[in-house]
């Protein structure tokens, strides 16, 4: 349910920021996701969908881009990135790593008309 107040985030955002370039229509807002986010982009999709509504933001479409996963492990300062699951390092097999990317969410961009 979480994603109802990042979906508000994410409308409050691109109308000041729509309303500021003296826009008249929001047509598309591009949103960057890490692989470890737990926002599910259907969700999303959803809820902006109904929130918009009634909005300049309506209509628009989000494209959502997701990110991989950059880990670094703790014990030989080795960093890759995730194929799947979060997996020891492939280097010497510590299990100490820490997660440097991937974890993020954002509004990179939004596209307007005037």
């Amino acid at each position: 349910m979480h994603e109802l107040s990042v979906t508000e985030s994410i409308l409050d955002i691109a109308l000041e920021y729509a309303q500021k370039a003296g826009a008249r229509q929001v047509t598309e807002i591009n949103l960057v996701i890490g692989r470890l986010s737990s926002i599910v982009d259907d969700s999303v999709q959803f809820y902006w969908d109904i929130i918009s509504q009634g909005t300049m933001c309506a209509g628009a479409k989000l494209n959502f881009e997701r990110v991989p996963a950059r880990i670094a492990c703790l014990n030989c300062g080795n960093t890759y990135t995730l194929a799947d699951d979060l997996t020891p390092c492939p280097v010497c097999q510590s299990e100490r790593v820490k997660v440097i990317a991937g974890d993020d969410f954002h509004l990179d961009s939004i596209e307007i008309n005037q």
